[in-house]
């Protein structure tokens, strides 16, 4: 194996774009989930597009594996390292290139954290609408690499439905542009592709984002539930009925609380679940939408159902929702965030059944998810520090997750595979189609250099692991009734 000494030989960068003692290494051995830990062989952190080919045209000559890594946030070990392998940080990608008005683009290196665009276009009446929890902190390019979603994907789409090009670098050091600013481009749809990769296909240099105006008024309701089957079913009827919330999210008994704790929202913390249904537009359609969505509420068993007075109120009903995952983290030494994505008419039974299995494995279960779109987030609370907690952690994660493919969801609705749900690909998709998606790999990236051992199982694994494929509709839990 080449030694680091011969890797950074090979290479011009300069000493600060380079990490390699273990105190430099250590803050690099996790993302976001911090249940998986490795120390990386070498870390570089390159100033320049130019020093990124660089870098992987090094890596591809000498057959070193390559890492990218953005802000670390995300949940699911897709940035964990390797100890034989480059970390390569885009940290210092921070800029806005170019803010284009009239076409409503922006083009934006992959370092720039995903509120900073809306900030950087909020007085020209415009913004980016993909807005993950993390917001705050996560870059543009990790979104990319996950598809994430946010509060109002609903509506708005995910990040996938609001880019328009990209620029990478791929695995020999060549920089390609994939996609483009006009309405169609010519060909496959290879920005489709790129995006939700995982880092799998190509390094991430520069993305253009699709900007909208800012709605002319926005309005939310919260609505309180005896129990987190009704909120459920609640979801179900507005969609129904033809309303399209912008956002439409649910928090549990243990998630209000915790969340009323560390923000002070206003949250009512004697119910079972809450729902908070946002609606934009015009102040007219904003106006005939609420009442309906207030009679449907009601009519649904919502026992409470309060529209915020103020803009105000309306952030800090918001600010809730967003703070919950670290206000949650408040409530235990560890816990697992799941990612799981269902039809939404079996949100009520799925958190019922959920929650059962929460009693039997003995562990808490906090809900807090983007209910319109069914995207779970059970955040189940574990002590790594006791002895076989984390394996029962895993297991009631996993059995969740299986749980989603069987009433016809899959394992990710924004967080990604990465290292965490490896081995539930082999239960969702048969050895056909883990065999194209390592032919597609092998298209961009022949010699699997990539962050190898991601996302996609090898077919060994999925031997070893013992399940192949769960067809929608077969449920693998005998204690579960077909729904």
């Amino acid at each position: 194996m080449t030694t680091r000494s011969e890797f950074l030989a090979g290479l011009d960068l300069p000493a600060h774009c380079i990490l390699s003692e273990e105190s430099e290494l250590r803050p690099y051995e996790c993302d976001g989930l911090s249940a998986y830990r490795r120390l990386p062989w070498l870390v570089l952190i390159p100033d320049t597009v130019d020093q990124v080919q660089a870098i992987l045209a090094c890596c591809h000559r000498l057959k070193v594996p390559v890492v990218a890594r953005g802000a670390g946030t995300g949940l699911s070990g897709g940035a964990l390292p390797l100890g034989n392998g480059v970390l390569l940080s885009l940290a210092r990608f921070t800029e806005i290139l170019e803010i284009d008005t009239g076409n409503r683009l922006a083009r934006v290196q992959p370092g720039v954290r995903n509120l900073a665009i809306s900030e950087a276009v909020a007085g020209r009446g415009l913004y980016y609408a993909p807005d993950p929890s993390s917001q705050i902190a996560c870059s543009i390019g990790g979104n990319v690499a996950e598809n994430a979603g946010g509060v109002h994907c609903l509506k708005y789409g995910l990040t996938v439905h609001n880019i328009a090009a990209l620029k990478i670098v791929s695995m020999d050091g060549e920089l390609l542009t994939i996609g483009g600013h006009a309405l169609d481009s010519a060909g496959y749809d290879l920005l489709a592709l790129l995006t939700g990769s995982e880092g799998m296909l190509g390094v991430i240099v520069e993305v253009s984002v699709r900007l909208l105006p800012l709605p002319d008024y926005a309005q939310v309701l919260l609505a309180a539930f005896d129990s987190a089957e009704t909120a459920g079913n609640a979801v179900a009827a507005i969609i129904s009925a033809g309303i399209l919330p912008a956002g439409l999210e649910m928090m549990d008994t243990l998630a209000i609380r915790a969340a009323e704790d560390f923000v002070h929202a206003g949250y009512p913390t004697d119910v079972a679940a809450i729902l908070l249904c946002e609606l934009d537009g015009t102040r007219a359609e904003v106006k005939a939408q609420l009442d309906k969505v207030c009679t449907l509420l009601t009519a649904a068993g919502a026992g409470e159902v309060r529209v915020a007075r103020d803009e105000q109120e309306r952030q800090k009903f918001w600010a809730g929702r967003k703070a919950s995952f670290p206000a949650v983290g408040r409530l235990s030494p560890d816990y697992y965030c799941m990612d799981g994505t269902i039809p939404r008419k079996h949100l009520g039974k799925v958190l019922s059944t959920i929650s059962d299995w929460s009693t039997e494995y003995g562990l808490p279960v906090a809900n807090v998810f983007h209910a319109g779109d069914g995207n779970l987030h059970p955040l189940i609370l574990y002590d790594a520090n006791k002895p076989g907690e984390l394996e029962r952690t895993e297991a009631f994660g996993n059995r969740i997750l299986e749980l989603c493919i069987s009433v016809g969801g899959t394992i990710t609705g924004e967080h990604g595979v990465g290292m965490e749900k490896i081995n539930q690909m082999c239960v969702q998709f048969s050895e056909a189609e883990l065999r194209q998606f390592h032919a597609v790999k092998k298209a961009f990236d022949p010699d699997g250099l990539l962050n190898p051992g991601k996302a996609i199982p090898t077919l060994a694994r999925c031997a070893e692991f013992g399940r192949m494929h769960v067809h929608h509709g077969e449920l693998p839990f005998p204690d579960l009734e077909r729904f």
